[in-house]
């Protein structure tokens, strides 16, 4: 259950920090107001207290291991929001990355 936490706090984690950053290049760079930039910073504020509950107590841990979250989750959100097609090179690199995840985060400890 600690595992299933965990993943699922890392995938809030990811929604909060990419599409927040997504919501301030939308909001600055594509125009859309300064509206989708506030709504944009909430959410990076929210992705800071989303890693505060992970169970790990170690931050260096956890944010080392989210960043392969977020190189796989900013992939999937480019697809699902921008059209964006990765290419087999995206799709292998965001793989190592995840499979780094599993290795800093899950790995038996003792």
């Amino acid at each position: 259950m600690t595992i299933v936490r965990s993943l699922v706090l890392f995938v809030l984690a990811a929604v909060f920090e990419i599409g927040g950053a997504w919501l301030v290049w939308q909001g600055w760079r594509e125009h859309r107001g300064v509206a989708w930039v506030a709504a944009g910073i909430l959410a990076l504020a929210a992705y800071g207290f989303a890693a505060t509950f992970q169970p790990d107590a170690h931050f260096g841990r956890i944010l080392a291991a989210y960043g392969g979250v977020f190189v796989a989750g900013s992939l999937l959100w480019g697809v699902v929001m921008d059209g964006f097609r990765p290419d087999r090179w995206d799709l292998a690199g965001a793989a190592i990355c995840l499979v780094g995840v599993a290795v800093i985060m899950y790995a038996p400890r003792g």
